[in-house]
C-alpha cells in the first residue's frame, strides 16, 4: 500500500494522540461545560475535519496553504475569530447548564456540538502543517505522490484520536453531570469556559 514503518506509525501516532493540544482542550471543555453527548459530538466533529484535512493533504492542497502566507494567515484568523466568538457568546449567556428536554433541540444542540468541533479543527492550519510534515515519513519514496496512502493514514489518526477523545469525553462528561443542575455554577462555568475559548483563539491569531 505504499506505507513503510507501519509500527513506528502507529507508536508515534499514540504518542502525539495523548499529548493535549488545542483540539483536546476544546473538547475537553465543551464535554465539562455541556455534557458528555455535546462532547461526543464534538469529537466526531474534530475528526470530521481531521479527515478533511487528511483529502486536502493527499491531494497537495495543504501544500498550497503552507506556501501561500496570505491562504495561511487567512485560515489562521478565521479559525481564531470563531473561537473567540464562541468565547465572548458563552460570556455574555445568562443561562445555565441545565440539561434541555425538547427534543428538536437536543438535535439542534447535537448539530452545533458537530459543527463547532469541524469548524474548529478545519480553521486550524497547524492541523495541515502536522499532517504534510508527519505522514510522508511513513510513506515509500516510490508511491509519495500517491494520495491513498497518505488517506490510509490519515484515516488510522482519525481512528485512534476518535477512541481517545471519547475516553476523554467520558471522564470530562461526568463532572458535567454533578453540576449541570446547579444554575449559579453552571452559569459561572459556562463564563470560565467562554474565557478559555477566547485565549484559544488568542493563542491561534498570534501563533
Amino acid at each position: 500500500m505504499g506505507i513503510e514503518n507501519f509500527i513506528a506509525f502507529l507508536v508515534a501516532t499514540v504518542l502525539f494522540v495523548l499529548t493535549p493540544g488545542i483540539e483536546t482542550v476544546f473538547l475537553i471543555n465543551k464535554s465539562i461545560s455541556q455534557g458528555r453527548r455535546s462532547g461526543i459530538y464534538t469529537s466526531f466533529g474534530l475528526n470530521t475535519g481531521a479527515l478533511v484535512h487528511t483529502l486536502f493533504g493527499a491531494l497537495g492542497l495543504s501544500i498550497m496553504v503552507a506556501k501561500s502566507a496570505l491562504f495561511f494567515a487567512l485560515i489562521k484568523y478565521l479559525g481564531a475569530a470563531y473561537l473567540i466568538y464562541l468565547g465572548i457568546a458563552k460570556v455574555m449567556s445568562k443561562k445555565g447548564l441545565i440539561a434541555e428536554t425538547n427534543e428538536e433541540q437536543k438535535k439542534d444542540s447535537a448539530k452545533s456540538s458537530f459543527a463547532s468541533g469541524f469548524v474548529t479543527n478545519i480553521l486550524n492550519p497547524k492541523v495541515a502543517l502536522f499532517f504534510i510534515a508527519f505522514f510522508p515519513q511513513f510513506i515509500s519514496p516510490t508511491e509519495i505522490e500517491n494520495p491513498v496512502p497518505f488517506m490510509i493514514l490519515g484515516v488510522i489518526y482519525a481512528t485512534m484520536t476518535t477512541v481517545w477523545y471519547l475516553v476523554l469525553t467520558s471522564f470530562a462528561g461526568s463532572f458535567s453531570t454533578k453540576i449541570k443542575e446547579n444554575e449559579k455554577i453552571g452559569v459561572r462555568l459556562k463564563k470560565v469556559s467562554g474565557a478559555i475559548f477566547v485565549l484559544m483563539g488568542l493563542q491561534i491569531a498570534f501563533m
